[in-house]
């Protein structure tokens, strides 16, 4: 497949991030051959080349989508004070309405929304930390809300043993075939259409290889079903060198860092370098749970010099967590342009800071709120404690992080 060229100038990808430091620059413009029977087409059928106009490909990426025993409680309490009467332990016995009613206009907006899903489909008793298991209704609610992809490895993938594992599997296969909903991190091997990735996406004619692992579990996985981890280097080289192959953009999805720590680790750094010297295009982290700073990786390639976007945490996008800088998280924008000829240019990665307003302090219920939209609203507000928080966390995660929204 032809890639994004790295025969530009040196300044070319230094300031795609909003980031401090990274001010000047021009995107990364992808080159494309010339095919003389297209232009022969294209001079038959009437219509000049130049009088087609771009195509721009949007993709959205959220966080981590949490699901505590408080936000099953609150659901459920919502489902009853509804007229619901079926028991806790069954999968509908949930209302999940109004969690994302804020920003789910974007996610369906999006030619291709991405969620990493930090729980399992286990089922029956519905848990909390630290051993996760959500109602199927709650991921069938992050599809209709418009996801695409749904990320799954991570190191709560394995919380419910080999059992609560396979479920899952088979829950995301329901949801694909239902819903259209793709699933990444997890797979069977005794399924042969089954594998952990890489993942293929297309939008606006763009083909789209996803690669998404973790850094580990936090229970064992068995033999059958498996999650790809960090430290299996050699499986995660086979499919960025099989996505950069065939795919026009490989983006790269490391569940990883430390937790509660605004700035990446020496660890993440090494480990972002190695993706962008092996293929990856963009790199999008999840994992710490509050936001982390970005960075731009410049390598060498057989082609000259590439310029990779790293975002190293996105955060959380819903959860119960109030400790500082948790309730604070980014949606991730990337924008890829592809042109008549056939080239394609990576746009500069748009940044919007979410806030996750708990039971009793903006609604009723956990809701996500684009955190610009809202600062002139207090006094929807029930308690203006959580609305003064927002503010100052949002101007301090902006301070310690450098991200520019």
């Amino acid at each position: 497949m032809a890639r994004f060229s790295c025969c530009v100038v040196s300044a070319v990808l230094l300031a795609v991030l909003p980031c401090q430091g990274k001010e000047d620059g021009t995107p990364l413009r992808k080159a494309a051959a010339v095919n003389d029977a297209d232009c022969l087409k294209e001079m038959l059928s009437g219509t000049p080349a130049g009088h087609f106009t771009p195509d721009t490909a949007s993709l959205l990426f959220i966080g981590d989508v949490m699901m505590h025993a408080s936000q099953i409680a609150d659901a459920h309490r919502r489902y009853l004070a509804n007229g619901g009467t079926a028991p806790a332990d069954s999968h509908e016995a949930y209302d999940f309405t109004p969690c994302l009613q804020d920003i789910r206009e974007r996610m369906e907006t999006a030619d291709i929304t991405v969620a990493n899903m930090e729980f399992t489909l286990a089922g029956a008793p519905f848990t909390g930390y630290p051993s996760f298991s959500a109602p199927d209704s709650y991921a069938e609610y992050l599809a209709a809300c418009g996801t695409d992809v749904f990320l799954t490895a991570n190191n709560h993938i394995c919380d419910k043993g080999q059992d609560g594992m396979g479920r899952t599997f088979r829950k995301y296969r329901e949801l694909e075939a239902s819903f259209g909903t793709r699933t990444t991190g997890i797979c069977d091997t005794e399924d042969s259409t089954s594998c952990c990735g890489p993942i293929y996406v297309r939008a606006r004619g763009i083909r789209i290889a996803m690669v998404n692992f973790t850094y580990g579990t936090n229970a064992p996985y068995g033999k059958r079903f498996r999650t790809q981890v960090e430290k299996d280097r050699e499986g995660i080289l086979r499919m960025l060198t099989k996505a950069d192959k065939e795919a026009d953009i490989v983006i790269a999805l490391p569940h990883w860092g430390e937790e509660y720590r605004l700035r990446h680790s020496a660890a993440q750094e090494k480990t972002a370098g190695w993706l962008a010297e092996n293929g990856a295009d963009i790199i999008i982290g999840t994992h710490p749970h509050v936001v982390q700073d970005c960075d731009t990786i410049h390598v060498m390639t057989d082609e000259g010099p590439k310029y990779v976007p790293v975002i190293y945490s996105l955060g959380n996008i819903i959860s119960n967590m109030s400790a500082p800088d948790t309730q604070i998280g980014l949606m991730l924008t990337i924008n890829i342009v592809k042109y008549p000829d056939g080239g394609m240019e990576l746009l500069r990665p748009e940044m919007e800071f979410t806030w996750c307003s708990l039971p009793g302090r903006l609604s009723d219920s956990h809701r996500t709120v684009p955190v610009k939209e809202f600062l002139d609203r207090k006094d929807e507000w029930i308690s203006t404690y959580d609305w003064t928080k927002m503010k100052t966390t949002y101007l301090r995660i902006k301070e310690a992080t450098g991200i520019r929204d």
